[in-house]
């Protein structure tokens, strides 16, 4: 499986296979978590990588008791199918 990185200093979460980088990209105000955009490269899909992403910035959001705002279909999408995810959006 691959692993995610927060990369704080970016603000965002990536996985890196090979010369691919797939990212979810966020900024945080406060309590507020907004997540912007998730991409993931054309050799990469297909391979739940998005869902990891959102995953790992879900469960970062619940540990550091944040909210989320999704400006991102794919994490709005995301929250809609995991209650837990859900729970975390304003």
């Amino acid at each position: 499986m691959p692993t995610v990185h927060h990369r704080i200093d970016l603000a965002r979460f990536e996985i890196i296979i090979g010369d691919a980088a797939a990212v979810l990209e966020y900024t945080r105000s406060g309590s507020l978590m907004t997540i912007h955009r998730t991409y993931v490269p054309v050799a990469l899909r297909g391979q739940n990588i998005a869902g990891l992403l959102a995953k790992a910035a879900f469960d970062s959001a619940r540990v550091e008791q944040l909210q989320v705002l999704p400006q991102c279909s794919y994490i709005a999408g995301y929250a809609k199918r995991f209650p837990e995810a859900g729970a975390l959006l304003i």
